[in-house]
């Protein structure tokens, strides 16, 4: 049973052969933080394939890619009641977008398919404007030969009056303005932070120290990086989990707790939910604290936390089994419980928290 608590959920979905109005586009669900209690999925808006959503820091505005070749950014005005009307939409900068993330003047895409990164001008209302304002696209390779055969962007994270995106071909984090210039180029200083050969950086959480934690998706591993110069250097890494072997567990989204004390890692393979504590300062140390299994074929794409009263409760992405699952985490300890699953008409890529 839903209660009066309840919080809506924004999910956006994953290609899966479907055309828009047949279960692919931006859905709205009811969670209740306290049960993990589901209400009933309801198709919110019909776009193609969106694969990552974000909402704007200031105005009621939906940011929704389309992981297609070439990609597109659809902006949506989010009603009081979270109804959703169209507010605009143009090229992403790229193909096949896989993430987005908004700031108060600039919305930014990730492209993973030819790794460009594009700075989109937004106005007063959200709606994005006609033309991109900048993209970059990296150059480099890695030595895993079917995914690092050249740049792809996989992760855009806003830090200061910076952006920091992660390329997982490359193996390199790459830093921009945050309100980025059309006319400027990339240049050897846009890479921020440099990671081992064949880690295939995927996404990262910043440290109140301002350390960066970072899963590699490629050698199932969690990097973390101090502050150095201007940038980040490299510092240690540990296993996802005890045991990890690279090529079997695809280490995928990564939150950090409200309190900076716990780390949560969707692993696509094992289908966990993994936890370590951080032990944050000038030399941060993560600990392995449990695993929450997630279902065989789960496939955790993304997840939401939402915390209350010493639990946390995520909502899990299930890509491969094309559900979302409601998994009650002991902040303490770590270890948790699937609550509640709902199936979905085509597998979910995106959890987000409507305001």
């Amino acid at each position: 049973m839903i209660s009066s608590s309840s919080r809506n959920l924004w999910i956006g979905t994953y290609p899966a052969g479907s055309t828009p109005g047949t279960g692919e586009g931006v859905w709205r669900i009811e969670v209740d933080p306290g049960t993990g209690a589901f209400g009933t999925p309801t198709l919110v808006a019909e776009v193609a394939a969106p694969s990552f959503l974000a909402l704007h820091p200031q105005v009621p505005a939906l940011y929704a890619v389309s992981e297609t070749a070439p990609g597109r950014l659809t902006a949506l005005q989010v009603s009081d009641d979270d109804g959703l009307a169209p507010l605009g939409g143009l090229a992403s900068g790229g193909d096949d977008p896989c993430h987005v993330v908004a700031t108060p003047h600039t919305v930014w895409v990730a492209n993973y398919g030819d790794g460009a990164a594009a700075a989109v001008a937004v106005a007063d209302d959200g709606a994005p404007a006609a033309d991109h304002r900048a993209v970059h696209v990296g150059e480099g390779t890695g030595p895993v030969a079917d995914r690092q055969a050249g740049p792809h962007a996989h992760q855009v994270t806003a830090v200061g009056d910076h952006v920091l995106v992660t390329d997982l071909g490359a193996d390199l984090i790459r830093r921009y303005p945050v309100d980025a210039d059309p006319g400027r180029t990339p240049a050897e200083d846009d890479v921020a932070a440099r990671l081992p050969a064949g880690t295939g950086p995927r996404h990262l959480v910043v440290l109140p120290s301002g350390a960066l934690v970072v899963v590699g998706e490629l050698d199932a591993r969690l990097h973390v990086l101090v502050p150095s110069g201007d940038g980040w250097e490299h510092a240690g890494a540990v296993p996802v989990r005890p045991g990890a072997v690279a090529g079997e567990e695809f280490g995928g989204h990564l939150t950090l707790s409200a309190d900076g004390t716990r780390l949560h890692l969707g692993l696509r393979g094992p289908d966990v939910l993994a936890v370590h504590a951080v032990a944050d300062g000038a030399a941060p140390e993560l600990t392995h604290l449990a695993d929450t299994p997630l279902g065989d074929g789960g496939w955790p794409r993304h997840h939401e936390v939402l915390a209350e009263d010493g639990t946390e409760l995520v909502v899990v992405a299930l890509q491969g089994s094309s559900e979302l699952a409601a998994v009650r985490l002991d902040a303490g300890s770590g270890a948790g419980e699937v609550v509640s699953r709902v199936p979905w008409a085509t597998p979910p890529a995106c959890v987000v928290v409507a305001r």
